[in-house]
């Protein structure tokens, strides 16, 4: 598909209105290292070349065959290539309307296509694009880079296209998935893995198919040493389904995506632009070893704005220390600013390489992982060639010098258009035209320099030294177990009652503890039930979701008459047909926290951890994995959370079990992972105390109670 040695557009036109038009002109442009055959039923000549009106009249097999028809006609045209020999096809022609007769018209599409030995790309796609081969199979041209290009959206990729050529990168190859019939994001994937000319992925993809087989694929490239940045959208039946759980709402499809990122190591982004800022930097710059970041500038605004804007994103910019600011100082004068952020304050006016002599000294200073470039550099060549010529050597010094030192120089420009803004891309510096894009680019890059395993940056503050297990390599993606030998989920259409049984019991054969519990129906029930688990009890009306908000949770029912006197109110209030009966935990010595998993229609089973309780969605204090997760990766998520420091003793608390947390978060996925059966299934609360962990309350929903 990538590189042909003859190929065939089908629908070729004369027409500048017609894709078959924009195909053929780009299919001529590799005239010179492959057989181009143009054709079109009624032939004739077609942009100053003879056409064939069948793919049976050409002198030899096109191996790639790009078809640019009425929808109609689609199924005839597919099988004429095939009977010719093609051995690769591109379907541009789309449906009027994608529906469910058309989706079983691509499957059998696909079909015939596998059938024959071929592979499809399409139906309904922008097209195909190979720079080292001279490939062009697209409505307009791309910039030729290392960026290989999978986008589900055809306008999205011209927009990438654009916003490549103005950072100066561009495309290896290129490939619009359209409806995935046959070839989808994972199998492309894996082809630029391979693909020497590419040394970095970017994706837009609105429907994933396989998730976890994305994600895998994902991972090879990323083992082929090659970064994979992700611009994705939450879409696909699972965000209309209705949610029934805590988790459900939580772990939205959105966080199903960001698990499976940082899962395979795949960087997302949410706009077009944030990709190609992060591509820049992630193929221009070193990564930084941590967060300390020395803001240099040529003016006190640019400088205090960075530094602002730095400490916003996460990033540090510590005070020099006497020696270094002495250095710059005797280089700069007694004007500059030497503390940090580092004001050339008019010395580069004098001498333009106090950029680069800057931006050596304070690399090689180990008080900074980074230096960010701020202001004006790039506008001196309106002074005169002199200073134009100076301004070039000193953009190419200043790549020299962030190579030499193995760490990120970063700069943001006024001028993003002038020369020597071409020179400081040409010498690997990553540059932008305005500053929060710098920043934010930096930011990432700290991010991904901490995910490394030879990074050196610090743990987050909720997570001390050396308390963190070591993550799972990048695309060891785990897979749902098969069924265990554990109870049985509810049957679909159980009562709610029902579903709350089951699901403490089979959480419980999972190995998760919960408070001593009895369902009752009626008040001789309940006060038999209190007698055998002894008071105080707690008790719920079984069936509600949010039971607490509904007034149906009694705690701290000392003795009988409590409990008859709260069961009549219960009966009141809410009417359950029936209740819970369970033992009072010690809730005030401990910390509540909500765990759960649902099954994603596209990443499989996906498991939240969060802060729990009452307040669980209003706090929204949660960490998403793909399940199942060990202890180690438990412990992870749950140290990620916001609320970590109540569970690891922060400001003179009770150290809590956190382990044993862990250790319920990761039964709970087991669980989730051995029953596809289960579409949601939460401990809400989990009761974390320093003795362990414990389960309040329980809920389970059936894949066939969703709607």
């Amino acid at each position: 598909m990538f590189s042909p040695r003859s190929l065939a557009v089908v629908g070729a036109s004369d027409s500048p209105r017609k894709w078959g038009n924009w195909l053929a002109r780009g299919a001529l442009l590799g005239e010179h290292r492959r057989e181009v055959h143009l054709v079109n039923r009624r032939g004739g000549e077609i942009l100053g070349r003879p056409s064939f009106r069948s793919l049976h009249d050409l002198p030899s097999a096109p191996e790639l065959v790009v078809i640019a028809l009425p929808d109609d006609v689609l199924e005839a045209a597919v099988e004429e290539a095939l009977t010719a020999g093609a051995r690769a096809i591109v379907v541009i022609s789309a449906a009027d309307d994608q529906d469910a007769a058309s989706a079983r018209r691509d499957r059998a599409l696909a079909e015939r296509v596998r059938g024959a030995g071929a592979v499809l790309l399409g139906p309904n796609c922008l097209g195909v694009v190979d720079t080292e081969q001279e490939l062009v199979l697209t409505s307009n041209p791309l910039p030729a880079g290392s960026i290989g290009l999978i986008s589900q959206s055809g306008n999205l990729a011209l927009e990438l296209g654009m916003l490549a050529d103005e950072a100066g990168l561009g495309f290896s190859r290129f490939a619009s998935l359209g409806n995935q019939a046959d070839l989808d994001a994972a199998a492309l994937l894996r082809d630029f893995a391979q693909h020497d000319a590419t040394r970095l992925v970017a994706l837009y993809i609105e429907d994933f198919r396989d998730g976890r087989e994305f994600a895998r694929a994902a991972g090879e490239v990323l083992a082929a040493g090659k970064p994979v940045l992700l611009l994705a959208v939450a879409s696909g039946p699972a965000t209309t389904r209705a949610v029934r759980s805590h988790t459900g709402a939580l772990a939205s499809d959105d966080a199903a995506i960001d698990a499976a990122c940082r899962a395979a190591g795949i960087e997302r982004v949410s706009t077009a632009t944030e990709l190609i800022d992060a591509a820049q930097a992630l193929l221009r710059a070193a990564l930084p070893r941590g967060r300390r970041v020395a803001v240099l500038s040529d003016g006190g605004g640019h400088g205090s704005i960075a530094a602002a804007l730095c400490a916003r994103s996460g990033l540090q910019v510590p005070e020099l220390g006497e020696r270094t600011s002495a250095r710059l100082r005797a280089a700069l004068g007694a004007r500059a600013g030497v503390l940090n952020p580092v004001d050339l304050a008019g010395a580069a006016e004098r001498d333009l390489h106090t950029f680069d002599r800057t931006a050596e000294l304070l690399l090689g200073s180990g008080e900074v992982d980074a230096v960010l470039l701020t202001g004006y550099f790039g506008g001196y060549e309106q002074y005169g060639e002199e200073l134009a010529r100076e301004e070039l050597l000193a953009a190419s010094r200043l790549g020299e010098a962030a190579v030499a030192a193995n760490r990120p120089v970063l700069v943001h420009t006024i001028h993003a258009s002038a020369p020597a803004v071409a020179a400081l891309r040409e010498a690997g510096v990553a540059v932008y035209p305005a500053i929060e894009r710098a920043v934010w680019a930096l930011a990432r890059l700290a991010e991904v320099g901490e995910a490394r395993p030879d990074g050196v940056a610090g743990l987050p503050d909720s997570a001390p030294a050396g308390a963190l297990p070591e993550p799972a390599p990048a695309g060891a993606l785990p897979e749902p177990a098969p069924a265990g030998a554990l109870p049985e989920p509810a049957p679909a259409g159980a009562r709610p009652a029902d579903a709350y049984e089951h699901a403490r019991l089979l959480l419980a054969g999972g190995g998760i503890t919960f408070v001593a519990q009895r369902t009752v129906r009626g008040l001789d029930e309940a006060l038999d039930a209190a007698d055998e688990i002894g008071y105080p009890v707690a008790l719920k009306a079984l069936g509600l979701l949010h039971k607490s908000d509904a007034g149906g949770v009694l705690l701290g029912l000392a003795d009988a008459a409590a409990l008859e006197r709260s069961f009549g109110e219960l009966q009141a209030r809410v009417r359950p047909a029936r209740c819970s009966v369970e033992a009072m935990a010690p809730l005030q010595e401990g910390v509540e926290l909500l765990i759960g998993a649902r099954w994603d229609a596209r990443f499989g089973p996906v498991v939240l951890a969060g802060a729990g309780g009452v307040y669980a969605e209003i706090l929204a204090d949660t960490a998403v994995a793909l399940a199942p997760i060990d202890d180690q990766e438990a412990l992870l998520l749950l140290r990620s959370l916001r609320c970590a420091p109540l569970l690891t003793g922060a400001r003179g608390r009770r150290l809590l079990h956190i382990d044993a947390a862990a250790r319920a978060l990761a039964a709970l996925s087991r669980v989730a992972a051995e029953h596809p059966e289960i579409a949601e299934i939460e401990i809400n609360p989990l009761l974390v105390t320093g003795d362990g962990a414990v389960g309040l309350d329980a809920r389970l929903v059936g894949a066939a109670d969703q709607t």
